[in-house]
């Protein structure tokens, strides 16, 4: 069963809300999110574009802006290489766009994510080479390609990297670290060590439109001409599931704004063949609908399928190319249901179910669904996952992990398993032979130290809320905690003791179900409920249709009639 538990943040709500027009309940929400000074709170309601730093404050951007100004003058080929993801495919937009703008000789590369793998890699290097480049540019990748970069550089090349990863590093003991940086003529990253910029969390496009920021500022042209580009931060920042603080939210509701109109016409094909109503698109419709279409390019086939359908300029250009990625992301869909079904399948009759990390090894799955099959299972069983497949070499698999285990500092003492392998404390990459997965297996699970309450979900609760106060002026007024995503999650409210009738199920997969619900005082409201709705039914037939449940209210609009409902998202 999972653990509950209510926030209980303390603060003067009153005055808190008379001072910024808001309600007491309002600022409690607000101070749940850990923010707590005048200023952050000012920051956090009202953030705006001149809020926003000055990305020359980060390392060796400076250096980068002279170095690429020089190259442009000299008319010398610059090549951008990007990761195959959201994050990386946007940045590499960005980057094309603010450098071709400025009279440079530009192209792209991306790697294969199936042939050549993640980031810089010889085989591109030597693409490069063949096609007369002076420069490459990479972004949202390369802070750990030191041997690459070094053979580039053996090569003639100039190379700068533009990145926010975790700067690779020697564990020398008592809590010291030898950072490791690539040999390259210019690193911009926020994370690294002697990096003064005061916001590390930024995404690679970010990062990238911080260089074209500095770029235009050098040559003293007007920043509105790229501040189109802000759209694709937002797209990259919430795709790439980055935290939804300080300058990401600003750029996130900046972007969203522009979206509703963008101008782009790949964007705007994209939003209308997959029937996004573009007046109330926001953080989900990326995360969860425009986002896995340009991420399935690079999944299925190429994420050049992605950079194209920004590069569009025409509308039936862009058209042939929004329905290609939206076909690769229905099959990408279908590929992920079946191969979850197997895992689950694995993981509960295959003698998994003692284990507190779950090692599944899926030959037949696509190596690159192996992280959202593992995410999935994660979901299923709050347990650290890791799903594994079999690839060109051995065995390549994901891992995503849960709050109490540090999956990159986990897999690091096996290290002499692998022939690659990378991550973070939440997600990480692994390669080996195939001999090692069992051996991979038993270490981990004779490591961990992760106890039943660490392996117990837990569901941070904001607030009990009356039914009563589920108003339309209180759902009007939630927006301004918008856009939420990581780093500032929808809010949570409870209800203690729900008494549930009209008990329906619906839809194809019998998956939704809806009822009329009353709390303790009488008032009564429609509720939805997505997932086991079969499940949650035995339950209130156990319980004499009553339990109590976590939900967030919001106005249904059905054929012009306007209705308040709650989505319940879990139950006790």
């Amino acid at each position: 069963m999972e653990r509950w538990v209510l926030l209980r943040k303390g603060a003067d709500f009153e005055a808190i809300g008379k001072k910024y027009q808001i309600s007491p309940r309002l600022a409690s929400l607000i101070r749940n999110r850990n923010i707590k000074t005048e200023s952050e709170i000012h920051s956090y309601l009202n953030g705006s574009r001149e809020e926003l730093r000055d990305g020359r404050k980060m390392k060796d951007m400076e250096k980068a802006a002279e170095l690429i100004l020089d190259k442009i003058k000299k008319k010398k080929k610059i090549r951008i290489i990007g990761d195959y993801d959201i994050d990386g495919i946007n940045a590499v937009y960005i980057l094309m766009e603010g450098l071709e703008h400025l009279g440079a000789l530009v192209d792209s590369d991306i790697p294969d994510r199936l042939k050549e793998g993640y980031g810089l890699n010889r085989v591109l290097i030597e693409r490069a080479r063949e096609a007369g480049i002076d420069t490459i540019i990479t972004c949202d990748n390369g802070i750990a390609a030191a041997g690459e970069i070094a053979y580039g550089k053996e090569l003639g090349m100039s190379v700068i990297v533009t990145d926010h990863h975790e700067v690779p590093y020697e564990d020398l003991g008592a809590g010291k670290r030898s950072y490791q940086l690539p040999p390259a003529d210019a690193v911009i990253d926020p994370k690294q060590e002697d990096c003064s910029y005061p916001f590390p969390g930024l995404c690679g496009a970010a990062v990238a439109y911080k260089l074209i920021e500095a770029l235009y500022l050098k040559m003293e042209r007007n920043l509105q001409e790229i501040e189109y580009l802000i759209e694709n931060v937002a797209i990259a920042t919430v795709g790439d599931v980055m935290d939804l603080v300080d300058e990401n939210r600003i750029y996130v509701k900046l972007g969203l704004s522009m979206l509703k109109h963008t101008k782009n016409p790949g964007l705007h094909a994209l939003i209308e063949c997959t029937g996004v109503k573009r007046e109330k698109l926001g953080a989900y419709h990326i995360g969860f609908i425009l986002g896995p279409c340009l991420n399935a390019g690079g999944r299925l086939d190429t994420a050049k399928k992605a950079l194209a359908l920004l590069r569009a300029r025409t509308g039936e250009e862009a058209s042939v190319c929004a329905e290609k990625l939206k076909m690769l992301n229905e099959s990408r869909k279908d590929m992920t249901a079946l191969a979850v079904k197997e895992a689950l399948r694995l993981a509960e009759t295959g003698g998994y179910m003692s284990d507190r990390v779950l090692v599944l090894y899926l030959p037949d799955c696509h190596e690159s669904l192996a992280g959202i099959v593992a995410g999935k299972v994660r979901e299923h069983f709050y347990k650290p996952v890791f799903v594994l497949t079999d690839a060109e070499e051995g065995v390549k698999g994901s891992g995503r992990s849960i709050e109490a285990y540090s999956m990159y500092e986990e897999i690091s003492r096996c290290k002499d398993l692998f022939t690659r392998f990378g991550g973070h404390e939440m997600a990480a990459g692994v390669s080996m032979k195939q001999e090692n997965v069992e051996e991979f297996r038993r270490r981990l699970n004779e490591n961990c130290s992760l106890s039943e309450q660490d392996l117990t979900e837990k569901i941070v609760i904001d607030m009990e809320l009356p039914f009563s106060c589920v108003t339309e002026a209180f759902i009007e007024e939630l927006k301004l905690l918008e856009p939420f995503g990581k780093g500032n999650v929808k809010p949570v409210f409870a209800g203690r003791e729900v008494i549930f009738t009209d008990v329906r199920i619906l839809g194809k997969n019998r998956s939704v179900l809806k009822a009329w619900v009353c709390d303790k005082s009488g008032i009564g409201l429609e509720a939805v409920y997505f997932g086991e709705a079969e499940r949650l039914r035995e339950r209130l037939i156990e319980r004499n249709g009553k339990l109590s449940v976590t939900f967030y209210p919001e106005v249904n609009e059905y054929k012009g009639a306007r209705n308040l409902q709650i989505t319940i998202t879990h139950y006790q």
